[in-house]
């Protein structure tokens, strides 16, 4: 995996994917391989007809037996039309059906990756991969895909029937396409590369607006809009680069296809001419195949127009399927069961992407049940150390363990029952009051979950929306504030019931009360498991039953409150700074 970029699944990856959506669905695909092929077959007896109808006329035959070939043509193309036609519709629905698993595999992978790995991908390019290149695979399967049989079938037909009539004439045929085979030789070595470089561009872009959009405020505040703008207009360009290469490659690629489709034609006539004079071929023979030949540019014009379709869903595809190499964490039959709930961090150092180190050689131990509160000025590694807690990340030295076993060891679903991390962002979901919360409990009972609310302090404005638990939320429904939402999260995170919970400053949009009081509740209902609390607001650390304080990636001092009040030293200014009662001095940020 690049940095900056979720990995691309390689071509035999994407083979082994299609042919796994292919076993998924047998007796469609066979059903619509088959429909195909019998309407191809009823399609070649028009020209072989035809040319039945100018051998009989030049043999002098009566009206009756052209009638009759007359009538077996309209039936063989009534035929064509309706086998046509239920092979199409037996292809669409295989095609709906494959496009909802590709969906489905999609949005599995993407919950189950790692937090971490989205973080440094960035929420563009999964953004990009699940909805435009999904949609382009969507597009082809259920579009392209039964499109393509039809062609691909009808093509091989044509070009056989050439040959079951003089193998000559189909030497000749297949020699006329052979310019068409260099071009798409051409344009297959050079396509694949070209659409996944733009979709990597059209990723890129998404994300420059994605967290240009989401950091408006900060972008203002710090006057960097021409900075962002500037960089806007590079990915922008970078795309305008890479899709007029594949403008490029399709402007070759398709004038040259065009002026190749008159060759086998004109290669028939004039070969098939010479021999009917010599009187080695029958009129008729001559004008069927070069019908067939005829007949043959419009699937091959389909099927090269679903080839470049193809190459740009097959980009597509790899970057869909390309979640599945993301490097997972040990799965659940992987490591052993955690012995206890004990948290140890030893030796612990940490520096993002190879930067400078954040967290410089920490060691703390939390034992279950117990309060521990982490402070310190901003950029002391607070955060840092709660997302190693958490196994959201893993430590560049070092070692974070519960019940002696590596926390990014654990399996996604067992990690979320050991510890939970909340964070000041929080996230409201499409759907109603009830889906947002059995996120965390699918089988809660309504009970359960009006007493979550409770917990958290949010049933008395949840009674008051129009349909309680069933009102809608998000766009389209009710919307919430910034407090509303962070109490529906907290509400989750009771629900979860983890052992261990870690909060980042998880209540920093509350209001002083409702902060305290949804703490406190918190801890009421935690009762004999470890909670940790990135704190913000000092009254939090004067609550827990220890208080570690961080300073430039180290831990300082660890013990109680009234300990380090006492012993005077960064905790001590940092509480009298909270309290006012330091003279001169402002409140510090903790």
């Amino acid at each position: 995996m690049s940095r900056g970029h979720l990995p691309v699944a390689e071509r035999r990856d994407v083979r082994r994917a299609l042919l796994d959506l292919v076993r998924a669905d047998p007796r469609a695909f066979g059903a619509a391989l088959a429909l195909n092929s019998l309407a191809a077959a009823a399609g070649l007896a028009g020209p072989w007809l035809l040319g039945r109808m100018i051998d009989d006329v030049r043999a002098g035959h009566g009206v009756t037996a052209v009638d009759r070939l007359a009538l077996a043509l309209l039936l063989c193309a009534l035929a064509q039309l309706l086998l046509a036609r239920w092979a199409r519709y037996v292809g669409h629905r295989f095609g709906e059906r494959t496009l909802a698993r590709v969906r489905e595999r999609f949005v599995d992978r993407a919950l189950a990756l790692p937090a971490s790995v989205v973080e440094r991908a960035g929420t563009g390019d999964l953004t990009a991969r699940g909805t435009s290149d999904v949609t382009t695979v969507g597009n082809t399967v259920r579009d392209a895909g039964p499109v393509l049989f039809v062609n691909l079938v009808q093509a091989l037909f044509l070009v056989a029937a050439v040959f079951l009539l003089d193998p000559l004439l189909g030497v000749l045929g297949v020699l006329g396409l052979t310019p068409i085979g260099w071009a798409l030789r051409w344009y297959l070595r050079r396509a694949r590369d070209g659409y996944l470089a733009e979709g990597a561009a059209t990723s890129d872009v998404a994300e420059i607006l994605a967290a240009t959009a989401a950091g408006a405020r900060t972008v203002e505040a710090f006057r960097l809009q021409e900075r962002r703008t500037a960089a806007s207009r590079d990915a922008l360009e970078t795309s305008r680069r890479t899709r007029f290469h594949t403008l490029y490659l399709r402007s070759v690629f398709f004038p040259a296809v065009e002026v190749s489709y008159v060759l086998p034609v004109a290669g028939v006539l004039v070969i098939g001419g010479a021999l009917h004079s010599s009187g080695a071929l029958s009129l008729g023979a001559v004008v069927a195949a070069a019908l067939y030949l005829h007949q043959l540019s419009q699937p091959l014009d389909e099927i090269l127009v679903r080839v470049e379709q193809l190459q740009s869903s097959g980009a597509s595809f790899a970057r869909v399927e390309g979640l599945a190499r993301v490097p997972r964490a040990a799965g659940e039959g992987d490591c052993p069961d955690p012995d206890g709930d004990r948290i140890d961090v030893t030796g612990v150092r940490y520096a993002y992407d190879g930067g400078v180190e954040v967290l410089r050689g920490v060691d703390l131990t939390v034992t279950p049940g117990e309060r521990l509160a982490v402070v310190g000025p901003s950029g002391a590694g607070k955060t840092t150390l709660s997302r190693l807690m958490a196994g959201i990340d893993a430590p560049t030295a070092g070692s974070v363990t519960v019940g002696g076993v590596p926390v990014v060891g654990l399996g996604p679903e067992r990690l979320r029952r050991q510890v939970v991390l909340v964070t000041q962002e929080h996230r409201v979901f499409l759907g109603t009051v009830r889906d947002n919360l059995r996120i965390a409990e699918p089988g809660a009972s309504d009970e359960e979950l009006w007493k979550a609310l409770a917990v958290v302090g949010a049933d008395p404005w949840v009674r008051e929306l129009p349909e309680g638990l069933d009102t809608p939320l998000g766009q389209g429904g009710c919307r919430t504030d910034g407090s509303q939402a962070q109490q529906l999260a907290l509400a989750r995170v009771v629900l979860a019931d983890p052992h261990t919970l870690i909060l980042d400053e998880a209540t920093a949009l509350l209001d002083p009360t409702t902060a305290r009081h949804t703490e406190r509740a918190l801890a009421a209902v935690l009762e004999g498991r470890t909670v940790i609390a990135v704190a913000h607001r000092l009254h939090t650390a004067h609550d827990a039953d220890r208080v570690a304080v961080m300073e430039d990636g180290r831990l300082t001092e660890l013990g109680t409150h009234d300990e380090l009040v006492a012993a005077g030293g960064a905790y001590a200014a940092l509480w009298h700074s909270w309290h006012g009662d330091l003279p001169g001095e402002r409140r510090a940020s903790v």
